[in-house]
């Protein structure tokens, strides 16, 4: 029987069954309260609550009133970028965000809403390595921004910011610093005690928590107004009844990561270096996006000329791997990844690119049977191709 092999895992995890143990009273109907009641149903979900945020605090070194849980990474991304942008336009200040490039669709997608409510976006170029250009995030700084955004580790290629000299730069112009740190969390040191970082986005389900919860910490209440309106949860920033078992969820899982930060990136690292091993063996003119760069231990992006990246998709999930594409197939032709645009990799190149991303899950095995498959696909792809050609 054909194995199945998964490594999406930068998109999503299964939930762990530590988490899934720790949410189960939360699920079942043991403990059903809801946190905003008096009574002591509601004071058990509240405590809960609390203890959640107080793990994700110590593994992030910071305090627990300043982790607010809301739906996942996107709203948290849109609470940092659209919420700084009002806060600001509110105090007189400019209505104006700066962004990386490279950075992820949830916080560009607030930078232009922040575009149609009259303000403007900043876009901050890269170098090819994926590293933000100084000299135009100081250009933005002294013309004056409401928050800068910049991801701590890119989702697509697995590139690691220098978040530290931001941040710095950032504070010295007294300029509010958003982190995405959806992919940074468990994969590489995430701890605010030597990041000077305003605003931090994590999500659950990228590290064995379930869809559908996340976090921003929020380190000063007076740097975002509020995008959702209700009730006084969360003391007005977030307002709405919390996700007791979802918080719970990600609690466990940030604890989990963090206790296993070291050996997660010594396994999965040697499992990253060993599919670009066996892979570039294999077919000499793949090659590696950001190779030479600071990279996170979990992700791969690859390309490999003469194929498309629907293509090898298709095929290769018919060989029982799933992966993702670094592309995204929009009215019928295949577009390049902003990614890969802004990092110089050329368009023939873009359009074929491949991310493997690696989990604690996965083995040599999978590694073994992915690099032992592709061959074949991207030889069948390239076949393909050039008979569409003719």
């Amino acid at each position: 029987m054909r194995p199945l092999v998964y490594l999406d895992n930068a998109a999503t995890t299964p939930i762990r069954p530590e988490v899934l143990e720790a949410m189960e009273p939360h699920l079942s109907g043991g403990a059903f309260g809801n946190p905003s009641s008096a009574h002591r149903f509601g004071r058990e979900a509240r405590a809960a609550v609390q203890e959640a945020r107080r793990k994700i605090a110590l593994a992030l070194d910071v305090e627990p009133g300043q982790v607010y849980f809301l739906s996942g990474g996107t709203e948290a991304d849109n609470l940092a970028v659209v919420g700084a942008a009002l806060a600001a336009r509110a105090a007189g200040r400019k209505f104006r965000v700066a962004v990386g490039a490279t950075e992820h669709k949830a916080v560009l997608g607030a930078a232009h809403a922040v575009e149609a409510m009259g303000g403007e976006m900043v876009m901050l170029p890269v170098d090819r390595w994926g590293q933000l250009h100084m000299d135009a995030l100081d250009a933005a700084l002294e013309t004056g921004v409401a928050v800068v955004s910049v991801m701590w580790v890119n989702n697509e290629v697995g590139i690691v910011q220098d978040v530290c000299a931001i941040a710095e730069r950032c504070a010295a112009s007294g300029t509010p610093f958003h982190t995405d740190a959806v992919q940074a969390i468990g994969k590489v040191r995430v701890s605010l005690a030597d990041v000077d970082c305003a605003l931090l986005t994590l999500s659950g389900h990228k590290l064995g928590a379930p869809k559908g919860i996340g976090a921003l910490v929020i380190r000063d209440k007076k740097c975002v107004h509020p995008i959702v309106h209700g009730g006084g949860q969360q003391g007005g920033i977030r307002p709405g009844t919390e996700n007791v078992a979802g918080a719970v969820g990600l609690g466990r899982a940030v604890e989990l990561a963090a206790s296993e930060l070291e050996g997660f990136q010594r396994a999965v690292g040697a499992l990253r270096d060993r599919f670009e091993r066996g892979v570039k063996r294999a077919i000499p003119d793949l090659e590696v996006t950001g190779a030479d760069a600071p990279r996170a231990p979990h992700v791969s992006n690859v390309t490999v000329p003469g194929t498309d990246s629907e293509a090898m998709l298709m095929h290769l999930d018919l060989a029982g791997i799933a992966c993702s594409t670094g592309s995204a197939c929009s009215t019928g032709s295949v577009e390049p990844s902003h990614v890969l645009t802004a990092l110089e990799v050329p368009f023939d190149r873009a359009i074929t690119a491949l991310r493997f991303s690696f989990w604690k899950s996965t083995t040599t095995d999978d590694v073994d049977y992915v690099v032992a498959q592709l061959p074949g696909i991207v030889s069948k792809v390239r076949s393909l191709a050039g008979v569409l050609r003719r």
